[in-house]
């Protein structure tokens, strides 16, 4: 499995944020050939079930995630959303943590990523290109 974590402040406030986060829908725009589909819209909260649909037409795969835990921030405290990873092609699990800071926020994105049939050979090339790919999502989330 591949670890890695990204990290982004934000002016936004730390419940605007958590807002941006978790619309699941907008994690596709900054990520190419990938479209999301909310399995159950309108939900929120533990139990909602997306799917990440990477590919060009008929070629492709699809990443089922499923949010398991949902803390959104509170005064003093963080807010906490994992996702489980539980599709053919990829498994693991992501955690966003949306902390208040002094001038807006601070976010944590940390994920252990397993795609099937990657050997572990290529698990820092994966994380690597993780890091890439959500520390963009991120920048893209909190900016818009």
């Amino acid at each position: 499995m591949a670890l890695f974590h990204v990290e982004r402040s934000a002016v936004l406030s730390a419940p605007e944020a958590w807002r941006r986060l978790t619309r699941w829908e907008l994690h596709a725009a900054p990520v190419p050939l990938t479209r999301i589909t909310v399995i159950n819209p309108g939900a929120t909260g533990v139990g909602v079930r997306f799917v990440a649909r990477t590919g060009l037409g008929p070629v492709g795969f699809d990443d089922l995630m499923e949010v398991t835990r949902w803390e959104p921030p509170r005064p003093g405290r963080p807010g906490v959303c994992r996702l489980e990873k539980r599709g053919r092609v990829v498994r693991g699990w992501a955690e966003i943590e949306v902390r208040p800071a002094a001038s807006g926020c601070r976010v944590v994105w940390r994920e252990e990523l397993r795609i099937i049939w990657l050997p572990r050979f290529f698990d820092g090339l994966t994380a690597g290109a993780g890091r890439l790919m959500f520390g963009r999502v991120m920048t893209d989330l909190l900016r818009g």
